[in-house]
Parts: structure tokens; sequence; C-alpha cells
């Protein structure tokens, strides 16, 4: 029984942290992506690694210590024949001589030392390159990051609040349906006016199932983006409309970027680095290279395995030498490789003009991009209050007597429609100025 009561409590606190609310504001969000999400987590890896094959670099050029043991034991010994008359005996004829012993041990010690390899100093510095490289790759995650959360965020404000308009629309149009139903009972109108209105409901309603389901996509999404568990219930504190004001920023529109700071320009210098890098190598294969070694090592022998015994007699030695390896010809190989690399140091240096290029266009864009949003925002705020007065008139017409069905559902698909518009007006100013934040490589912390 008291194990049963363990394990329910056991359960039921899994289910209770499983549904722990999390309140984020879109800050919030953004800095917990940036230390939690997938991208992220994986981009420091990245950085790491990078640093550990630095290291594994750097270590070529410093001393190497490696030991070895050989142990043999000659189950039949190799037998040699001697021509017999260095013994005195028969010229012509040879005696079989078996050399050594049966069980033969011997240990040694090496110290390799690089002294100068023109490939290994190159090589020190693409390992530098190579972790610039993964710490800009880190940055330009971040940057997608940023945009990321921003749109998923916004995306559930905008779910949210189309369900709370959808509501809304569908308790008045209940209202003016059953209104209607009283008026059609009492002959006043005409049963094509009730089944318009039922229609229109109808189609609200579906829209409103549809947007739910739309709201748990977009939640899930949200919490992949954030690196959290699928499942988990996140709340969000900031609202659609703040967000709006507080990304509406007519002042970025004068902003201008020194392009040599851009994330995708340093990436492009990067790679035109590395192949620099890359055609210095492969000349540095033309030079010499000089390495040294000193060996110790002890050897023991018998007829029987007892080198684990003090009386084993071992038999020590050191070798000490120089190794100069000189290139001299390689049927211009050496100069095939590289004016191959030439060819990619060239390419390098054109995209890194194609990306300036690039760079400058996706600004321009950017800002045209973000210049029509916010005043597309002012439009479909000013047309929603049209469609709203637009939607009055015509129930009170239709109350009156004065319109039909018709014109009242017409007012009420315009009135919907600018509802709509005028939602993702508003997230289209939040995520355009997501987008031009980062053409214009603005810190992660603005």
């Amino acid at each position: 029984m008291k194990k049963t009561l363990l394990i329910i409590a056991i359960l039921s606190s899994y289910v209770i942290n499983a549904q722990e609310s999390i309140s984020l504001s879109l800050e919030q969000a953004i800095d917990h992506a940036l230390k939690n999400s997938y991208a992220s987590i994986n981009a420091e890896r990245d950085i790491d690694a990078a640093k550990k094959k630095k290291w594994e670099t750097t270590t070529i050029g410093l001393p190497q210590i490696s030991a070895k043991i050989d142990y043999q034991n000659w189950i039949k010994q190799q037998v040699s024949l001697i021509p017999a008359d260095f013994f005195g005996g028969n010229a012509g004829e040879f005696v079989e001589i078996e050399f050594g012993t049966k069980h033969n041990m011997n240990a040694t010690a090496t110290l390799n030392q690089l002294i100068f390899d023109g490939s290994y100093l190159v090589g020190l510095q693409s390992a530098k390159t190579y972790l610039q490289i993964s710490e800009q790759a880190k940055e330009k995650t971040e940057l997608g990051i940023r945009e990321a959360v921003i749109n998923a965020y916004g995306n559930v404000l905008l779910s949210e609040e189309s369900i709370i308009i959808l509501e809304k629309n569908i308790k008045t149009l209940e209202k003016n349906l059953e209104e209607t139903i009283q008026i059609f009972k009492n002959g006043f109108v005409e049963e094509e006016n009730v089944e318009q209105l039922k229609i229109t409901l109808s189609s609200v309603k579906s829209n409103l199932s549809r947007a739910k389901k739309l709201k748990n996509i977009a939640y899930k999404m949200l919490n992949i983006t954030l690196g959290i568990e699928i499942n988990s219930i996140v709340t969000l504190t900031d609202s659609l409309i703040n967000l709006a004001a507080k990304n509406t920023d007519l002042q970025l529109l004068t902003s201008n970027l020194l392009i040599e700071n851009h994330i995708d320009y340093k990436i492009a210098k990067n790679t035109e680095r590395a192949n620099e890098l890359l055609v210095k190598l492969e000349q540095s294969k033309a030079l010499p290279s000089l390495s040294s070694f000193v060996n110790f090592g002890y050897a023991g022998f018998g007829q029987n395995f007892d080198f684990l015994k003090k009386e084993q007699q071992w038999f020590d030695s050191s070798l000490l030498g120089i190794s100069l390896d000189i290139p001299i010809f390689s049927s211009l190989a050496r100069s095939s490789r590289t004016q191959q690399a030439k060819i990619e140091l060239e390419k390098s240096k054109t995209m890194l003009t194609e990306t300036a290029q690039k760079i400058a266009l996706q600004l321009e864009n950017a800002k045209t991009e973000y210049q029509y949003s916010i005043e597309e925002l002012e439009t479909s705020k000013e047309n929603l209050k049209l469609a709203e007065r637009i939607e009055n008139k015509q129930q009170i017409k239709f109350f009156e007597g004065i319109s039909t069905s018709f014109e009242l559902s017409e007012a009420q698909r315009q009135l919907y429609t600018m509802q709509q518009n005028y939602l993702q007006a508003m997230l289209n100013v939040i995520a355009n100025k997501a987008a031009l934040d980062s053409a214009l490589n603005n810190p992660i912390n603005n």
C-alpha cells in the first residue's frame, strides 16, 4: 500500500512539473532562446570543437613522446647455414646454427620534436581562422534566433487576438440571428435573411475552430524556437498592439551601416583569409622540414621467460637523430595544387564583392518593407474604424427594414477582413523591424 502511494505521489509530482507555466515577455523569450535553443547550443559546441582543433594543431609542434614494448617467442628458431670450413670442416659443406635466444623483449621510449615545417606554421594560422569562423557562425546564428523568436512570438499573439475577435463576432452574430428569427416569426422579414445570417455565423465559427488549431501549432513552434519541451505551457506577457507601438521607429529608416561590421561580410572576408592560407600552405610544401628524435631502450634475452626476475640481465641503448626532408621535384604537382588554391582565392574575392552588394540591397529592401508596414498599419487602423461604422450602420438599417441581409453580410465580411488586416499589419511591423535589425546587424541586446 505504501509503495503504491509513493508511486502515485511521484507521478503526480511529475504531472505538476510537466504543466509548470513559464511567463515570458518578448525580450525574455529572446534571452531564453539565445541560451537554450537547439541552434544556439550547437553553435556553442562548434566553438568548443574549434578551440580543441586549434589546440590539436598547436600540439603538432610540441614534443611527442611514445613508448613501445616488443616481446618475441621463437616457437621454432630460425636456422642459418654457415660454411663448415669456418670451423675447420670440409669445404663445400654447411653447419646449421641457431642465432639468438628463444625469448626476446625490447622496451623503447622515443622523444620526437618538430624543429621546422612551413606547413605547420600555416596550420597554426588556419586553426585561428577556423575558430573565428565558428565564432562568426554563432553570431549569425544568434541574429537568426532573435528574428525567429520575434516571428514565433508574434504569431502566437496574432492567433490569440484572432480568437478573441472571432468569439466577439460570434456573440454579435448569434444575437443578430436570434433577433432576426423573432422578426421572421412575426412576418416582418423573409426567411432568406435568417439563412444569410446562419451562413455568416457558420463561416465565422469555422474560422474560430481553425484559429484555435493554429494557436496550438503556434505555441508549439514557439516552444521549439525557445528550446523547451514542445508541450510546455508558456504565457506571453506582451501584447500585439504594445509590441507594434514599441517597434515603430522611423529613425531606423535613416540608419547607416558600416558594411565591414556586418556579419555576412565578416564571414566572406574570413573565407577569403582561409583561401589565402590555403595558397600559403601549398607554397610551404616546397620548403624543407627539419625534425629530431631521441630514443632510449632496454633489451633482454633468454632461453626461458625470466624477464620478471631480478637476475634477468638488461642491455640499454640510446639513439639521437636529426631528419631533414628536402622536396626537390614533384613533376609540377605542387605547382598545380598552388594554382588551384590561387583560383579559389580569386573566387572568394569575387564572392566578397558580391556579398557587399547583396548586403546593401538587403538593407535597402528591409527599410522599404519596414516603412511600408508602418504606413500599412496606419491605413489598416483607419480602414478598421470605417468598417466598424459601416457595419454598425448596416445593422441599424437592417433591423429597421431599410437594407437587406445581403448588404449586412457584405458589411460584416468587410469588417472581419479589416480586423484580420489590422492584426496582420501589427505583426508585419514587428517582423519587418526584426528583419531590419538583422540587415543593420544591430547587436542582440538592442
